[in-house]
């Protein structure tokens, strides 16, 4: 469609089941894609990353594509690539509003309304935005994700295993500019440990017992229809990796 095509490795996961990540920056894919790994791997879906920038740094981002590229190819995920222009250097409401109503995803990804980093924010608003603009007979799932500020009320924890972990950490070490200024990398199976800490609670219940997770990422999953987002869960989710996310995604 106009201004926007899908590339990928040479052969990525097809499914009329498709997931779209819209990422505020090239690497939030990597960090916040537990989740979508699993849902490719375990449910057979298409994942579709959507880069809503390529960061601030204008001679940064020809080489923050291509880091993107890589870190996708070697996950087997997709991206949905745009014209970028000096004019442009993010993606607009209505380039949102013909993606989704191109691909018509069965689940959306984005970053939660307070995930204290600005592009991170406004990447939440200009999704929500555009799905005011499908028409009513659209649905979706729609899951937040969390990075930088932690959501207050998560209501979904998954876990990963050992091996899921570090493809999720050998493709963010593929974003070979940004560990070198910051190793987050590094940091990322620390950051997924205390998930499972705050997770037995935040969406287990204050006072419950925490799983025998070793690494966890939390979400916040609703789903949208009919021009607004309604609560999917009636209490907290905790995905193992025995799980069938199929039944319950």
């Amino acid at each position: 469609f106009k201004g926007l095509s899908v590339s990928g490795k040479i052969d990525p996961v097809e499914s009329d089941q498709k997931i779209l990540l819209f990422s505020p920056h090239p690497d939030d894919e990597c960090i916040t894609g537990l989740l979508p790994l699993r849902l490719m791997r375990e449910a057979g879906m298409q994942i579709i990353n959507v880069p809503v920038t390529f960061g601030s740094n204008v001679e940064r981002q020809a080489g923050r594509e291509r880091e993107l590229v890589d870190a996708c190819a070697y996950l087997g995920w997709q991206i949905l690539k745009w014209n970028r222009e000096p004019q442009r250097s993010c993606l607009e409401k209505s380039d949102v509003v013909e993606i989704l109503k191109t691909i018509r995803p069965r689940i959306v990804f984005m970053p939660h309304s307070k995930d204290w980093n600005s592009r991170h924010i406004a990447t939440h608003f200009l999704v929500v935005e555009a799905l005011k603009e499908m028409p009513d007979d659209f649905s979706c799932t729609v899951i937040e994700t969390e990075f930088w500020g932690a959501m207050d009320d998560p209501n979904l924890m998954v876990e990963g295993d050992a091996e899921t972990l570090a493809d999720l950490v050998a493709a963010l070490s593929l974003h070979v500019g940004e560990v070198a200024r910051n190793p987050y990398h590094l940091s990322l199976p620390a950051w997924m440990q205390d998930n499972v800490r705050r997770g037995g609670e935040l969406v287990g219940g204050q006072g419950g017992a925490i799983p025998n997770f070793t690494f966890a990422t939390l979400y916040r999953v609703s789903r949208w229809e009919k021009g607004q987002l309604f609560q999917t869960f009636e209490k907290g989710c905790m995905l193992s990796m025995n799980d069938n996310l199929k039944e319950i995604l």
